[in-house]
């Protein structure tokens, strides 16, 4: 009986909470114990128990730029980097979602893993301006480090600067090399629609 009381409790609970939370949706996660009690949570987490639930619409990567648009401006002419290059690394590294989570842990928008996280003074990698403005500053710094070529420093924001200044160029690690052949190609891409 105590079980019956429970789920009631998080079933009304739950579809309460989408009720109200009209304009706040995000994906819902659930499990089920050893003991029949559901658990819920609205984070993804890699190699979970949780599975997808209820899913939210997405929005396309056109309708993200243009709610990013200015924290990505803003972004730009603080730290001096093309807002085509940073919509091309948002678009590489996360499609545009901000609560994206990579295998190997990095987070947000540009994808920014927890030690960098904490180097470039982000409090929350899920928080849009927060991400783009720290990626913006590392991804700078990255591009002064290696004399103004996009390239190295994007394969470096990749797999490090020490690996790109150890092979005196783009690491011929086969990730690296996608992802600076992507972010090169969108960077492309949105440097014409924006002429």
């Amino acid at each position: 009986m105590p079980n019956t009381k429970v789920m009631w409790v998080v079933s009304f609970g739950l579809a309460l909470s989408l009720y109200i939370n009209t304009l706040v949706w995000a994906d819902i996660y659930r499990y089920v114990d050893k003991n029949g009690v559901w658990h819920f949570t609205n984070t993804r987490m890699s190699r979970s128990k949780y599975k997808l639930y209820i899913q939210t619409v997405r929005k396309t990567p056109s309708e993200y730029i243009k709610k990013y648009d200015t924290i990505i401006t803003r972004a730009s002419r603080e730290f001096g980097v093309d807002t085509s290059l940073i919509k091309a690394v948002i678009k590489a590294e996360s499609d545009f979602d901000h609560q994206a989570v990579s295998h190997k842990g990095a987070q947000g928008l540009m994808q920014l893993m927890p030690d960098t996280a904490n180097e470039i003074n982000v409090k929350d990698p899920f928080d849009p301006e927060e991400n783009i403005f720290g990626g913006t500053r590392y991804l700078s710094h990255l591009i002064k480090r290696f004399n103004n070529d996009n390239k190295l420093a994007l394969a470096a924001y990749n797999a490090g600067p020490e690996k790109v200044e150890a092979c005196k160029g783009v690491p011929p690690i086969p990730e690296t090399k996608t992802f600076v052949k992507r972010v090169l190609n969108y960077y492309q891409t949105y440097n014409t629609d924006e002429k």
